[in-house]
């Protein structure tokens, strides 16, 4: 997926406030704009990826402001808040009955919790409203190919589990474990290094998550999405080797459709951005759980 004009609204309007978020020095906040500035004149063309410049913009930050990870504490809060919402998802799950309904559950509980993202133009949420968005998950699911992903998931041996934001990984454990049901081992990669908003092995840890996956390992790189050029040896052996990838979030959606994709990849997120609402051909705000290729 390519960039949009208005996807330069966004990135300066994400950056400016991961700027804040990162220091509360006025002169260190005006030399990190500023470069953001010059970054987008340079590199913002209808050949970019809105993935890989939002990766770009936040290693730009982060080495101007000196601060590694500015969403830290928006991030434990996003933890602790779907951690204490858990009990209530998980029972969504379990009261179904058969295999194949809770494993629907499991990956439309999974989508709701990508609605954790934080600064993006347009798409605000409060905590307190999970609950009724993991009530209605089924009425805003726009793309539903979870049928053909349960296919997928009963045949695969491997599987390898990418996931995206803080918070959001709490309810990724339950499909994880839907996917060891139907007699997977599951490996979870989180991001390398501070991203965004994106779950690190600090995040994995406190998720739980760690417990259940058979293995959990990280990209080796603080990209956003998947940049195969910047991975570890490590995950791109994992990667190899799954016979399914299941993959959260936008930020994988817009970078694993610039790919040849040559094995089953199911995409769960939600369109948080008209860019890429208008790419799957839905609207904003919906739920989508697509296959490819």
């Amino acid at each position: 997926m390519k960039v949009k004009p208005e996807c330069a609204a966004c990135i300066v309007h994400r950056g400016i406030q991961e700027i804040i978020e990162a220091t509360e020095d006025e002169i260190v906040r005006f030399q990190a704009v500023n470069e953001l500035m010059k970054f987008l004149a340079e590199k913002f063309t209808p050949q970019g990826v809105p993935a890989d410049l939002g990766t770009q913009r936040d290693r730009i930050i982060k080495r101007i402001t000196e601060n590694p990870d500015p969403y830290k504490n928006k991030k434990q809060i996003s933890n602790r808040k779907a951690l204490e919402l858990f009990p209530k998802v998980k029972k969504l799950v379990e009261s179904e009955v058969s295999t194949e309904k809770r494993f629907r559950k499991a990956c439309l509980c999974a989508i709701v919790g990508n609605i954790l993202e934080f600064d993006i133009p347009d798409h605000t949420f409060k905590l307190e409203s999970l609950d009724d968005h993991m009530k209605n998950a089924e009425k805003d699911l726009a793309i539903d190919e979870i049928a053909k992903i349960y296919e997928e998931a009963k045949k695969a041996r491997e599987i390898l589990y990418l996931t995206d934001n803080a918070g959001e990984i709490v309810f990724d454990t339950l499909l994880v474990k839907e996917l060891q049901n139907l007699g997977a081992n599951v490996t979870v990669a989180v991001k390398g290094g501070p991203i965004i908003n994106d779950a690190t092995l600090e995040d994995a840890e406190a998720s739980g998550i760690t417990k259940i996956a058979n293995r959990v390992i990280t990209t080796g790189t603080d990209a956003v999405g998947l940049n195969s050029k910047e991975c570890s040896k490590e995950f791109l052996e994992e990667y190899g080797l799954a016979d399914l990838i299941i993959a959260k979030g936008m930020g994988y959606a817009e970078s694993l459709t610039e790919l040849k994709i040559e094995k089953p990849h199911a995409l769960l997120f939600r369109t948080k951005c008209n860019p890429v609402a208008e790419f799957f051909q839905v609207p904003k705000g919906r739920n989508v759980a697509k296959l490819l290729p």
